[in-house]
């Protein structure tokens, strides 16, 4: 089992199937999903929280963690590996619970799962994508040493609008080597 303790209390660690409960209980919020990609649905049931934590229960090694207090998982955050011609870059995502937001625990997620992916996988680039109207998720990135990369313009629809996806990326070898 890999947990990685992000201080103050709190963790990443694998999701388990007794998280369910708590992963409905802040996925199912709107203000959430309309920063996530339409795969994460709203709204967010017992069923799609059963699906996900028995997909990702197999996973090795690792890549979805819940992003966890000592009591409950609060949101979650991940790393997903690309393939062919760009194998040794890797996407991550996360989302936090709303009750949660401002207080510098997605930046301390988003640190975590850098070291962690650097140190686990022949990576050389993490990406991370961010609507337009998200500042406080291209903050949490800026934080933890990404770069903006590109704005892909009019490039995602999302809730009814049509918006700008800001692409953020850290390159190991920029100063990075030892994350």
């Amino acid at each position: 089992m890999t947990n990685i303790a992000l201080g103050d209390g709190w963790e990443l660690r694998p999701w388990r199937s007794s998280d369910v409960q708590a992963l409905v209980k802040y996925a199912n919020n709107r203000n959430i999903w309309r920063n996530l990609r339409d795969g994460f649905p709203y709204p967010y049931t017992l069923d799609d929280a059963r699906t996900f934590t028995e997909r990702v229960a197999v996973e090795s090694p690792v890549t979805s963690f819940a992003i966890a207090s000592a009591s409950e998982p609060v949101g979650g955050i991940s790393v997903q590996r690309q393939g062919d011609v760009a194998r040794r870059s890797a996407e991550i995502g996360y989302w936090l619970g709303e009750p949660f937001w401002g207080q510098g625990i997605a930046t301390k997620a988003t640190l975590a799962i850098v070291e962690y992916a650097f140190a686990r996988f022949d990576l050389v680039r993490l990406h991370a994508g961010v609507f337009e109207w998200n500042p406080a998720s291209a903050r949490v990135l800026e934080k933890a040493g990404f770069t903006l990369e590109s704005r892909e313009r009019k490039s995602v629809t999302k809730d009814g609008q049509t918006v700008d996806a800001l692409v953020y990326a850290l390159i190991r070898d920029e100063g990075h080597e030892d994350r």
